[in-house]
């Protein structure tokens, strides 16, 4: 055997194990809505879904968005556990968070809400998540502050848009 094929086979090997070990890799992306003050007589909900359209293609897997939903209080410390979801087309998951849950001194208390979505790249999912954070009165249920994202069939938005609805402004 000649020193150039000792040397070649070990490489042709290496390349060809190599082609076999590419896989699959996962991340998280937070999301954080601005600090929000939730006064005692008010609960906050926050809202996601996956409106990642369905592939008509054959062998297509379904759309899903997995993820966790953290609340943090003014001091940054985890308000419990995170709450974990799973979305697949149109089906919308919320979870609330009491006023009483803030450990708040007083009527008033601020918190923020996280939304971390996990993803798997390369996808094998369609995932694109519309998420809302809301405050509402606990006797009339009347929406005090709505904050929410723009969705998009292509994925994912960068963060929180405001929008103003309910109450009054002068």
């Amino acid at each position: 055997m000649s020193i150039r094929t000792a040397l070649l086979v070990p490489v042709v090997f290496a390349c060809a194990y190599g082609q076999g070990t590419t896989g699959a890799a996962t991340f998280t992306r937070s999301y954080s809505f601005p600090p929000t003050g939730l006064a005692s007589t008010e609960t906050a909900q926050v809202n996601v879904v996956n409106i990642a359209v369905a592939s008509t293609a054959a062998n297509a897997v379904a759309p899903s968005c997995t993820g966790n939903i953290i609340f943090t209080n003014a001091g940054g410390t985890a308000i419990g556990s995170a709450i974990t979801f799973t979305t697949t087309g149109s089906q919308i998951s919320s979870t609330t968070l009491a006023f009483s849950a803030l450990g708040a001194k007083g009527n008033r208390g601020e918190f923020i809400a996280s939304v971390q979505e996990t993803t798997t790249v390369p996808a094998k999912a369609p995932c694109s998540l519309v998420f809302s954070l809301e405050t509402f009165d606990n006797s009339t249920g009347a929406t005090h502050i709505f904050l929410g994202n723009s969705g998009a069939s292509a994925g994912p938005q960068p963060g929180p848009i405001p929008v103003f609805a309910g109450g009054s402004h002068n």
